[in-house]
């Protein structure tokens, strides 16, 4: 089996509310070109796995983390994230995920073509053929020279989809892309953002507590399941 991650060993202590949060997980391995749902309710870590994946927060301890590069190997970047520099950091992350946020994290400064292609800017790729065809996929075409100001909530997720599918990384992480839209909007997202991935042969892991769309859209739960008073998640069945 050809993995998009492999996590050993991430502890994850901070103070929270005058008490502790503890992120306990012991092993996390996830296939190649999975979409993956991180299942829980608010506050039970999440947003801080995630954001431990997507090498932006440091953890307490880990013994491993690799993530599929673009050639299709796995990088080990588990030093890297204890003890690399932000900018070693940011540059791995540049390259190997996209992440939509909950609220979409557009530059409100820059027109939608701009926002989507700004990805690939950062790594040095060329040409518009990619943001001209995410934004036909994605239904915003016509709104390639607005502003974020001047788009509705749907419109900005969809953007903020196209963003993080521009420079076509291996792992692509939602944040609850969902949780600010109505449902039927949310749906369409939903399906929008696993396609595109699916297309691309990206590895998606999207956390939210809607667990009704994750099964109609037949992601693979990966389930809260705390144990001795830590955060953990997960698999029910079928992966490890």
């Amino acid at each position: 089996m050809t993995l998009g991650l492999a996590m050993e060993g991430l502890v994850l202590d901070r103070s929270v509310d005058g008490g502790e949060f503890v992120l306990d997980q012991p092993d996390l391995s996830v296939p190649a070109g999975a979409s993956i749902a991180l299942l829980g309710p608010s506050g039970c870590g999440k947003s801080t796995l995630l954001d431990v994946i997507a090498l932006i927060l440091r953890p307490t301890r880990l013994q491993r983390l690799a993530l599929r590069g673009r050639d299709g190997r796995l990088v080990e970047l588990g030093h890297t994230l204890r003890h690399g520099s932000s900018d070693q950091l940011a540059s791995w992350r540049s390259g190997l995920v996209g992440y939509v946020m909950q609220t979409g994290g557009l530059l409100p400064f820059a027109t939608v073509g701009e926002n989507i292609a700004l990805p690939r800017r950062i790594l040095g790729l060329k040409g518009d053929a990619i943001v001209q065809s995410l934004a036909r996929r994605l239904g915003i075409v016509d709104l390639l020279n607005r502003r974020p100001d001047r788009l509705s909530v749907g419109q900005r997720q969809r953007v903020a989809v196209a963003r993080a599918l521009s420079h076509q990384p291996p792992l692509v992480i939602a944040d609850e892309p969902t949780a600010s839209l109505d449902p039927a909007i949310g749906d369409v997202t939903m399906d929008l953002l696993l396609s595109a991935c699916q297309e691309l042969g990206s590895t998606l892991i999207v956390s939210t507590h809607d667990h009704d769309r994750a099964r109609r859209f037949g992601l693979v739960p990966l389930e809260f399941s705390p144990a001795n008073g830590c955060s953990r998640f997960q698999f029910q069945a079928g992966l490890t």
